[in-house]
């Protein structure tokens, strides 16, 4: 077993400085709340069914945080397209349920704020006793709404937001000490070379002011006055384009506890998504990263291929939306039906959909284990450190 439960009393023993980075070895775990890490590496969640129980509980199994998405969790289910949110809450439970089988590690859920169901999916997995939900694409400002406050200041799971901006988590603190009197249990910082729906318009991708290196540490200065207030660690954790040992290495300089990787991790056998899927990853190209105009309204990174270009030449899917699933997606407007295509993607179906990867899927060429892929990160970390 790879992680420990801390007492709740020794948690103010945490340090609040950071320590010189030698190796990959010798790196402090990621710590939320209780739970701690020894491999300080989050599985970026890849919502309609790329990251589930498989390869959620083989990340935990090696020391690191294993993660499922909600997002179009209950793809697989029959009733899926006709009882949307029902067919979501059931599939959450059994995979949290099939995760704890298959690991004593840390169970973390990424649940997308914009969800028109996020009440019930957090609802869901604060039942199930998921130990970390990280909630990204909006600010989670009302919690209440879904779970009492009872869970939300004393109870087991743990709460993550996913920001863009320092300004954005500092909010969230504000917000969450007034309401809840507590702040979060930590922050993932995204930057623009994630994949799937990005947090910032198009033309602050390419910005200089929106690197990741730049949010990052504006992150960790603006929650630094609540660590000091409230005599306890909040870690922040980099995420997007992180791919290597080396990007890892370079933010862990930088200030951040650890990262969160998710593009990289699809090429691994434990994976859930199709071999098909996979191998797109795999054979993709730099020149075959792309970013388009969602129907959610939201700038993407995805693959080049047949159904995109036939989007972009003015191509539309007929709609028939008997739920939104996306808080902003105007379907009645929409050329395609976003779900539908990320469903057909995950399944191989490429002619009826496409793939979501972050800027340095081009990589990745070959699939491993889990095991095998941390131990190159690994590699990789520690030539950067002794460089």
């Amino acid at each position: 077993m790879h992680f420990k439960k801390l007492n709740r009393g020794k948690i103010s023993e945490i340090k609040l400085i950071g320590v010189e980075i030698m190796k990959f070895e010798e790196l402090p775990p990621l710590c939320f709340g209780d739970y701690v890490a020894k491999i300080p590496i989050i599985l970026g969640g890849m919502g309609v069914g790329i990251t589930l129980s498989g390869i959620a509980s083989a990340m935990s199994n090696q020391g690191a945080i294993g993660v499922i998405s909600a997002t179009g969790i209950g793809f697989k289910e029959p009733d899926f397209f006709l009882k949307n949110h029902q067919a979501n809450i059931r599939a959450l439970q059994n995979q949290i349920r099939k995760t704890r089988l298959l690991t004593a590690g840390i169970i973390g859920i990424n649940i997308m704020v914009a969800l028109t169901d996020f009440n019930n999916l957090l609802r869901t997995a604060v039942q199930e006793k998921a130990d970390i939900i990280f909630m990204g694409a909006g600010l989670p400002l009302k919690l209440q709404e879904a779970i009492t406050m009872d869970e939300i200041q004393f109870g087991h799971t743990q709460f993550v937001p996913i920001v863009s901006s320092g300004r954005a988590a500092d909010f969230i603190c504000k917000h969450w000490m007034q309401t809840f009197n507590r702040v979060p249990n930590g922050f993932v910082v995204e930057g623009p070379l994630a994949g799937g729906h990005l947090g910032f318009k198009a033309d602050q991708l390419e910005d200089e002011k929106f690197r990741l290196e730049k949010i990052l540490v504006d992150v960790i200065q603006a929650v630094a006055p609540y660590q000091q207030k409230l005599g306890k660690k909040i870690p922040v954790v980099a995420a997007g384009g992180v791919y290597s040992g080396e990007d890892m290495y370079r933010m862990m300089q930088l200030g951040a506890d650890g990262v969160q990787m998710a593009t990289r991790f699809i090429a691994t056998h434990e994976c859930d998504a199709s071999l098909k899927f996979k191998q797109a990853v795999v054979d993709c190209n730099q020149d075959d990263l792309t970013i388009i105009k969602s129907p959610v309204g939201m700038p993407g990174r995805a693959i080049k291929n047949k159904f995109l270009r036939d989007v972009k030449d003015g191509l539309k899917v007929p709609i028939v939306c008997p739920v939104k699933c996306l808080k902003t997606c105007n379907y009645k407007e929409a050329p395609y039906c976003i779900a539908l295509a990320l469903t057909n993607a995950e399944k191989g179906e490429f002619d009826k959909g496409f793939a979501f990867v972050g800027a340095k899927a081009y990589k990745v060429n070959k699939i491993v284990s889990v095991a095998e892929l941390l131990n190159t990160i690994k590699e990789e970390f520690n030539a950067a450190a002794s460089a």
